[in-house]
């Protein structure tokens, strides 16, 4: 098999540097570019790859790659603008795009194969298929809520993934998301109502990610937990997500759902 050349971007953060340690460890890849601030490219000196501070001086200078995307919205959105001039893949794990940047990426995925996901763990995508089926085996009188802990540095709320698993519940229940999905709640708010899921955010220390899917049924109650200890987890989902997208065609977005029902 041929390698598959990687171009990671914010080589120097904290998913960027996990990510070029690993790629640097896999006979299947080939670190191509990184792409950082330029304050901080001379801390990439050792790295035997190209190295630029934007895409559109790097992407010049590599023939084919996979671009890996963990920094921020409106850079992602300028990833994928950018690479769609040289037909780049992009894998995107960033979260908290908006509903506009949503519709950029969706777009431009017709033009090159982008896939994103707002969690790259591979159990936690297969943790994503399983969960609206069960809530369907238990039924309309189990209460659905989530709970989501991360590191005191993250900086959107709530995760990417928590938004996800909800949006999953509610579509397995026939609810519309935005009418049923309760991010806080406080002071005298009345009883629960049955159509609505609570998604709860708690930020402190070094938390990689922990989500709780509740089930509270009559008489019972059913926790389901994923918890990551280590970067390396969404890291090793990324690039397994930029080997499988070398080799797409673009004309629409991919999820980590269309990757692992290839492999199943």
């Amino acid at each position: 098999m041929n390698s598959v050349n990687v171009i990671i971007m914010g080589a120097k953060g904290r998913m960027g540097s996990t990510l070029v340690n690993l790629a640097l460890q896999d006979p299947e890849l080939q670190l191509k570019a990184v792409l950082e601030a330029p304050e901080y490219l001379s801390e990439l000196e050792d790295l035997n790859c190209i190295k630029g501070s934007t895409l559109s001086e790097v992407l010049p200078q590599v023939s084919d790659g996979v671009i890996i995307d963990f920094t921020q919205p409106g850079v992602t959105v300028e990833t994928v603008k950018q690479a769609s001039k040289h037909q780049t893949p992009v894998v995107i794990g960033t979260t908290a795009l908006d509903k506009e940047q949503q519709e950029n990426v969706t777009r431009i995925a017709k033009e090159i194969p982008i896939l994103w996901a707002p969690n790259m763990s591979v159990g936690m995508n297969a943790l994503l298929e399983f969960l609206p089926k069960f809530a369907q085996i238990l039924g309309d009188s189990y209460d659905l809520e989530i709970s989501e802990i991360h590191h005191k540095h993250k900086k959107d709320a709530p995760s990417g993934t928590a938004v996800k698993m909800a949006q999953h519940l509610a579509e397995s229940r026939g609810w519309e998301d935005k009418n049923v999905l309760k991010y806080s709640r406080e002071g005298i708010i009345g009883e629960r109502s049955h159509e609505e899921i609570g998604v709860q955010t708690l930020r402190g220390g070094d938390v990689v990610g922990e989500h709780t899917m509740y089930f509270f049924g009559p008489g019972e109650r059913i926790d389901v937990t994923h918890r990551v200890y280590s970067r390396d987890t969404f890291a090793q989902g990324a690039l397994r997500a930029a080997k499988w997208l070398a080799n797409k065609e673009p004309g629409k977005l991919y999820f980590m759902s269309d990757l692992l029902s290839q492999a199943s």
